[in-house]
């Protein structure tokens, strides 16, 4: 298994397949990433293998929207025949209820799925789309297909839909799905869009500390919590100035044009793996740079830790 310097072991690869989106979402950030030629499906499958090698075997897809792909079945396939512990996809979920039998059989695990509101003007005023119904729709068919567990991901907006979390817990604890709420990001956005948004998860969180009934740490999630509240489960994704987050990392990306990443809210420290493919690199050689990109991972965010911690911190 790779380790980093800062002692973190790198579990999973979250691969964007494309930057193609149908929403038009104001505060989307591309996770830090610019356009550019996508990997092919052997492309993807290759990079799959390698990190497997070096024990990376759960891997994420997301985008951009990556059911725009029209070859994200294929994709699927070939990740899923490499063998990886876990396959997993982020998807705004508009095209889900079309293609979710065909990526099951294809061998996806696992669904995120976008959901900023309930009510149809709000969703249209944040993604820019009407398509709240499409999107329902997909999760209820994901759910007939037993892709589970089935996450909906909402990014708290203030003034927009940060008094709809009530509503939204309610709604994932009649179906069986897991909340999460995420603070927004201030990577890609807008500094006065940030300062208008951006709404802290505190209250929210000490809502949850009063009334859950059990309360776990996933492990392999950043040491997250997950509340239980007897009818649904909720996790609060508290990215921004937060070391713990960071601390607990074990995700290495690969963006859409074929770049190594180790971190998420940095840009300067790619490893160019598609540059390598297109010249007929070796496995061995694409090896190397999985163990670059692992060397040049380092906490964003550093801040205060516990003294256990301080080596990190």
């Amino acid at each position: 298994m790779l380790v980093d310097r800062y002692g973190r072991p790198v579990r999973s690869l979250r691969i964007t397949v494309t930057h193609r989106c149908n929403y038009k979402c104001f505060y989307c950030h591309m996770e830090g990433e610019e356009g550019g030629d996508e990997l092919t499906v052997n492309d993807i499958a290759r990079l799959v293998r390698v990190g497997r090698e070096l024990g990376i075997d759960k891997v994420k897809l997301t985008g951009g929207e990556p059911l725009s792909r029209r070859d994200i079945v294929d994709v699927v396939k070939a990740i899923s025949d490499v063998g990886v512990a876990d396959l997993a996809m982020t998807t705004n979920g508009s095209l889900l209820q079309e293609l979710v039998e065909e990526l099951v059989e294809a061998g996806l695990k696992r669904v995120n799925v976008s959901l900023p509101s309930l009510k149809k003007e709000v969703f249209e005023k944040i993604t820019g789309v009407n398509m709240l119904d499409r999107v329902v729709g997909g999760l209820l068919k994901a759910k007939d297909f037993d892709l589970r567990p089935i996450k909906l991901n909402t990014v708290l907006l203030k003034g927009l839909n940060d008094a709809e979390v009530w509503d939204l817990m309610e709604f994932a604890g009649r179906h069986g799905f897991i909340l999460q709420v995420i603070e927004l990001e201030p990577l890609g956005v807008a500094s006065e869009l940030y300062d208008k948004y951006h709404a802290t998860l505190d209250a929210i969180e000490e809502w949850l500390e009063n009334r859950a009934v059990k309360v776990e740490e996933r492990k392999d999630m950043q040491n997250r919590k997950q509340y239980n509240l007897g009818y649904v489960k909720v996790e609060l994704v508290k990215a921004v100035n937060n070391p713990e987050f960071c601390m607990h990392c074990t995700r290495l990306r690969v963006t859409a044009d074929g770049k190594l990443k180790p971190c998420l809210m940095r840009n300067d420290n790619l490893v160019d793996a598609l540059g390598a493919l297109r010249r007929g690199a070796s496995d061995e050689e694409l090896l190397r740079l999985f163990v670059e990109a692992v060397k040049a991972r380092e906490p964003y965010f550093k801040g205060t830790c516990s003294a256990e911690r301080a080596r990190i911190c």
